[in-house]
């Protein structure tokens, strides 16, 4: 990269660890600078407003959320494999980001109410790839016959998703030493149930 790109790059890469830190509403010009050791104005020349600074944020973390979880499950067979790698990276993920932060969730929190905010319609069309990945997946899982006829995908995923926010809520909020083994367990219970053969709950 040129050294512009470079810059811009280390930037993003800076104000992704303070938002996961403070979230997105945390972020500002001058604490981004501070950290870059560079002039506000500096900052301001590769994004043009906070507001572009936090959609660039969203973007990159969603960038990196498929490289880390997304893209490395699409090598598991089509179907429950799949699914199965999806959520467990996830998970691991979760894991992670008990100590740093999750964009997606706090972002979830700071924005909920603000339907006219670039960052909102950002942070939703992102996340709305995920749960729809996901769905997909669960809906290949049906077709090859990994999961139940009667399966409710929609309800699949409320459940799924769920663990996940729990998990997060746990173990980062409430810091509770067996979130992740609880989750872990009750993961492997929900796949359990819903497996061909299971009996209908």
């Amino acid at each position: 990269m040129r050294k512009g790109e470079q810059t811009r790059a280390a930037i993003l890469d800076a104000a992704l660890e303070l938002a996961s830190r403070d979230g997105l509403e945390g972020l500002t010009i001058g604490l981004l600078a501070e950290r870059m050791q560079m002039s506000k104005s500096g900052v301001f020349a590769h994004f043009g407003s906070r507001e572009d600074l936090q959609v660039e944020v969203v973007k990159e973390y969603h960038r990196r959320f498929e490289q880390e979880v997304f893209y490395p499950a699409l090598k598991e067979a089509r179907g429950l494999p799949r699914l199965h790698a999806m959520m467990w990276r996830w998970i691991d993920k979760r894991v992670q980001e008990v100590t740093t932060g999750c964009i997606y969730i706090s972002g979830a929190v700071e924005y909920d109410d603000r339907a006219e905010s670039p960052v909102r319609v950002e942070l939703v069309h992102s996340v709305t790839i995920w749960r729809n990945a996901l769905l997909r997946a669960i809906r290949q899982a049906m077709e090859e016959g990994h999961l139940r006829a009667d399966t409710d995908p929609q309800m699949m995923l409320l459940e799924l998703y769920s663990l996940t926010l729990g998990l997060h809520h746990d173990g980062r909020f409430l810091r509770l030493p067996d979130a992740v083994e609880l989750t872990r367990r009750a993961l492997e219970k929900q796949f359990d149930s819903y497996r061909s053969g299971a009996t209908t709950r």
